[in-house]
């Protein structure tokens, strides 16, 4: 009878060793890899281990938005591992994105010997600090003494002048062991980004059956919050008769229901949300630039926003989108901003008075504790322009051709319900803002840097995480740009793109400084013909298209059927009409 035993491998450099063993300690199990060789200590090392789950993704780029797209729906942090040189740097995208965003990622880089730097070496930058403006901590390892000691001696002897090999080697050891404690716990307490850059000497491939190291891992309790005193809040709440709640991105189901009622019901109280707000009430002003773009066009206007300006300014969760409200506010500042809960308060509007980091359901408890009755039409007053700016999308759409405008009509109205919906920046973002959303679907879109660059890659990743169906929703520029996340494995049957391709940048056609040279063509529009129909080809998509309001009708209706492949559907839309389309729509409504 022959017995085959499970030997589970581990990289005989310790630093490697170090790494992975405080990965496991802080139970960080996605580990995205992209494949070179100075990385293979670690790579050996994650992968021989079964507690880890590790993906391999060629382009860096993807991969860290990848990362970032399963870090965001696991909530917990993903380990993002690449080799030396340029590679690194193709990280920096995402890691910008997850900085503004509050999304934990591990950056682990494998480096060159510091020896070796400057000297014209192959594949080799000096990685350390590469992210210092945007990275919640860099923790730069030192190199092991005690592997490759013989080419440590030749190149660097000065280091073991000190102590013996072992003294030195348990110094390192000792500095490394607290780098990565203080790395993982700014990481896991504040939801940020961290880089980790790990010297290796080679041989890099060399593999022990046991650990030859035993880390010093800080396993920490969660940190006691101090409560703020909120009777002042709540005097100058009560004593208020306009007050505005603005809402950013904001994580589903994180706002109780019963609080929800409350500020529906509330007659001194505004409640004005956005796509990627994720909550929802009939109540709630979900579409805010059709509520502020028709007084901007009033001759009375400033009058009007001086009736919308509110008493209160209570805001709570990530970045806006809204450049409207961002004006309004700055023009007419509310007497007091409090932002509510998340690691960081931005001065949008500058006129934040109050950072208090608490719970949003704890703070309104608070405010509504003891109700008290305010005499306020503030709601019912902009309720009716609501009710009239709806009643008129709805006689806009029935009129206009097709284009932009229609499509996005169209197809969001056809998700099925508990969808995740992955939204690109620019144009998609904004058209997506001026229409009801099913309130089942979870919505979300990189707003910390609103780049186009990673959006597609990070509704894989978070398609990956997810356990429902998701659908992209991508503009053509956005998607073709980042056409590389769907170079992988992971890309689940239930996942859906919708493309639509107007051929070129679209929104600089609505921004101020549009012409028709070719200047403009070229070098802002940046007009083209592709098509996404090979790239499908190419990487496993069933396609679809659709030219006219008709066609999409007939698409959608089998777009979301089970398939044994994911499915895209690219729609082109006209390049000259869809701006004056979208402005008219304001001025229709106004």
């Amino acid at each position: 009878m022959v017995v085959f035993l499970n030997y589970m491998k581990y990289s005989a450099i310790p630093t490697a060793q170090t790494i992975v063993q405080h990965c496991r300690a802080k139970e960080i199990g996605n580990i995205v890899i992209s494949p070179g060789s100075r990385n293979a200590p670690l790579t050996i090392a994650f992968a021989e281990n079964p507690f880890f789950k590790c993906f391999s993704i060629v382009d860096e780029r993807s991969a860290a938005f990848f990362a970032l797209g399963m870090a965001q729906q696991l909530k917990e942090p993903v380990v993002v591992l690449c080799t030396s040189g340029s590679a690194l740097l193709n990280y920096y995208p995402a890691i910008a994105e997850a900085y503004y965003s509050n999304i934990p990622l591990i950056v682990i880089s494998a480096d060159r010997p510091v020896y070796k730097l400057g000297i014209g070496d192959g594949q080799t930058i000096d990685q350390r600090n590469v992210f210092k403006n945007h990275i919640g901590y860099s923790a730069n390892l030192k190199q092991d003494v005690s592997h490759a000691s013989s080419t440590v001696l030749q190149y660097r002897p000065d280091w073991l002048e000190e102590g013996t090999m072992e003294d030195i080697q348990h110094e390192v050891q000792t500095f490394n062991d607290q780098q990565l404690n203080l790395a993982f716990d700014i990481s896991l307490k504040s939801n940020s980004p961290v880089h980790i850059n790990a010297p290796f000497e080679e041989p890099l491939y060399n593999t022990v059956l046991e650990p030859t190291v035993s880390p010093q891992l800080n396993i920490e309790a969660n940190e006691i919050v101090d409560v703020p005193n909120l009777e002042p809040h709540r005097e100058i709440w009560n004593a208020s008769s306009k007050k505005m709640i603005l809402v950013g991105v904001n994580s589903p189901d994180k706002v109780e229901s019963e609080i929800l009622g409350f500020l529906a019901n509330d007659p001194s109280v505004l409640v004005l949300t956005e796509t990627t707000s994720n909550i929802h009430h009939p109540h709630f002003f979900n579409s805010i630039d059709s509520l502020i773009a028709p007084i901007e066009m009033q001759l009375d206007s400033d009058e009007l926003f001086k009736k919308l300006r509110p008493d209160v300014l209570i805001t709570f969760g990530g970045l806006i989108v809204s450049k409207k409200v961002k004006a309004f506010l700055r023009k007419h500042k509310p007497d007091h901003h409090w932002h509510i809960g998340g690691q960081t308060a931005n001065n949008t509007f500058f006129c934040l008075k109050e950072h208090l980091k608490i719970s949003v359901n704890r703070f309104f408890d608070e405010m509504y504790a003891q109700p008290i009755k305010t005499d306020s039409d503030y709601f019912l007053s902009w309720n009716k322009v609501k009710q009239g700016y709806m009643l008129k999308r709805e006689a806009y759409l029935k009129k206009i051709p097709f284009s932009d405008f229609s499509a996005f009509g169209q197809l969001l109205g056809s998700v099925p319900d508990n969808y995740m919906l992955q939204l690109a920046n620019s144009s998609t973002i904004r058209y997506t803002q001026l229409f009801d959303l099913n309130p089942s679907l979870k919505v979300f879109c990189n707003r910390g840097t609103s780049g186009i660059d990673g959006s597609t890659s990070t509704a894989v990743g978070a398609s990956w995480a997810y356990g429902s169906p998701t659908l992209l929703v991508t503009g053509d520029l956005s998607f073709f740009y980042d056409s590389n996340a769907l170079w992988n494995n992971y890309i689940k049957n239930n996942f859906r793109i919708i493309v639509i391709n107007n051929g070129g940048g679209g929104i600089f056609r609505i921004l101020p400084g549009k012409d028709d040279s070719s200047v403009f063509e070229t070098y802002f529009e940046t007009r083209h013909s592709l098509s996404a129909e090979h790239l499908c080809n190419m990487f496993g998509f069933d396609y679809r298209t659709a030219k006219s309001s008709i066609e999409l009708e007939d698409e959608l209706k089998d777009f979301y059927k089970e398939t044994i492949r994911p499915m895209l559907l690219e729609i082109t839309t006209p390049t000259l009409i869809n701006d004056k389309i979208l402005i008219d729509y304001f001025r229709f409504i106004s």
